[in-house]
């Protein structure tokens, strides 16, 4: 079959890394950058993406009716300019154009010319959206990627254990793809525990000393709970240097002795932002996102270092953009400032939860993330934890899952201290019912989803 190209062919790598830049040379270079040229170099990239995001009908439209143009974009002040959207939007257009809806940059009918996956993301908030993936995006997202696991510890060279799950969702690949290509890593795809049992997971990360297991947190102190069983020492038998797992920071420091610092990334986008090890916050790839936050109500400006939704404009694909994305993740922007490690990028707080999780409790405003945090404050308690929602006659109620492994007959003193503890912190009473650790496995499908689920709206069924 002639003219068609391949992968390779299509991304001029020079430029790509001219562009952005990847570890260890971002580090000592774009890393270090002055306020002035940030915003500059930002501003350029956000006038071309929203050139050619006008190209793709779902934005069109929407700009159109808002009265935007992309020629109105001269400055970084006027993205408020441009209307955002959530993830509703995304699964309407998805309803009317099926399988892809109207808002992808590429064409799966120019695949042969423009090489592309399409990646689903994990579902924890609904039907998966789709979303197709230049292989620009695709590279110039592993440099992001590489960046980010080369500041939290990861090294050429070094041997890893990709334990996530390698499925519709990019996650295993792109972790897969920024260890091999960018960083030169040898990369033990294991997969899942349903892939690869745990105990043979312990077994490779012992045998080939890898300095980083890449899987969820959960997942993670699961593993250290199997190398226990089997004789050994998480601390002094593993190789690990670096945690780049989401989880239970304290835990996870606790069990393997190692730094664990937070992130931040989504589906459409992948990795958005990391902490340094000032901990002062995730700085932000400026070179390749901006990142607002608004009102999870009505979408207006929140000032910095006040709570809000994540809305996120990548720059860097040339595939489906994502231009004022409300991902209606709650977090903090704080001014521009310097960070003690010497960058100038902007800082967002880490992830506080899902403003489309939010339920109100007699009143009060309740996220199942901080009522799973505040609920498994005991060392009686495991990390684990599922939040259901439901209606009780008139009323909402909430009732929180979680495990343990003390004895039967302490069960209720537990969780009536869970209970008092929830009351004392959020000014409502919720449910605490306890179970054996793995009980919750079936509904956070921590061994197979991407990301475990914590939590289930029940009160429409």
């Amino acid at each position: 079959m002639a003219g068609f190209r391949r992968p390779f062919e299509v991304v001029d790598h020079a430029a790509l890394m001219r562009t952005h830049q990847p570890p260890p040379e971002y580090f000592e270079g774009d890393w270090l950058l002055g306020p002035e040229e940030i915003e500059a170099r930002q501003l350029a990239a956000l006038q071309t993406r929203a050139r050619s995001a006008y190209e793709v009908p779902f934005f069109r439209d929407r700009w159109d009716a808002a009265g935007f143009h992309p020629n109105d974009l001269k400055s970084l002040e006027d993205l408020w300019q441009v209307p955002a959207y959530q993830v509703d939007d995304i699964r309407k257009s998805i309803e009317a154009h099926p399988p892809l809806g109207d808002y992808q940059g590429a064409d799966l009918a120019n695949a042969a010319q423009e090489p592309l996956r399409v990646f689903m993301s994990g579902a924890t908030t609904g039907a998966p959206r789709p979303t197709l993936y230049t292989q620009w995006d695709r590279e110039a997202g592993a440099i992001l990627m590489a960046r980010a696991l080369y500041l939290q510890g990861v090294r050429p060279g070094d041997v890893v254990v990709n334990a996530w799950a390698y499925s519709t969702h990019n996650g295993a690949f792109a972790f897969d793809e920024a260890l091999h290509k960018w960083l030169s890593c040898v990369v033990l795809t294991t997969g899942t525990g349903n892939v690869t049992s745990s105990r043979r997971q312990v077994e490779l990360a012992c045998q080939y000393q890898a300095t980083a297991i890449l899987t969820t947190g959960d997942y993670l102190l699961h593993l250290a709970e199997v190398a226990v069983e089997m004789g050994l020492d998480p601390k002094k038998d593993f190789n690990l240097k670096a945690l780049p797992n989401i989880g239970d920071r304290a835990k996870l420091e606790e069990v393997f002795g190692v730094p664990n610092y937070q992130s931040y990334g989504f589906h459409e986008v992948q990795w958005v932002a990391q902490e340094c090890p000032a901990r002062a916050g995730l700085h932000v790839f400026e070179d390749a996102y901006v990142v607002q936050i608004v009102d999870p109500d009505t979408g207006e400006r929140v000032p910095d270092g006040e709570p809000g939704c994540l809305c996120v404009t990548e720059t860097y694909k040339t595939g489906s953009p994502q231009f004022r994305y409300n991902i209606q993740d709650l977090s903090v922007l704080h001014p521009r400032e310097q960070c003690e490690c010497g960058s100038w990028l902007r800082r967002i707080g880490p992830f506080a939860g899902r403003a489309d999780n939010m339920i109100k409790l007699r009143g009060v405003n309740v996220w199942p993330e901080a009522v799973g945090a505040i609920a498994v404050d005991d060392p009686r308690l495991e990390g684990d934890y599922f939040v259901r929602a439901r209606r009780e006659g008139t009323r909402d109620e909430m009732i929180v899952h979680l495990t343990t492994r003390a004895e039967a007959g302490d069960h209720a003193a537990i969780a009536a201290a869970a209970e008092a503890r929830l009351k004392e912190r959020l000014g409502v009473r919720i449910a605490v019912e306890l179970g054996a650790p793995g009980s919750l496995d079936a509904w956070t499908e921590i061994h197979t989803s991407p990301k475990p689920k914590r939590f289930r709206d029940e009160r429409a069924d």
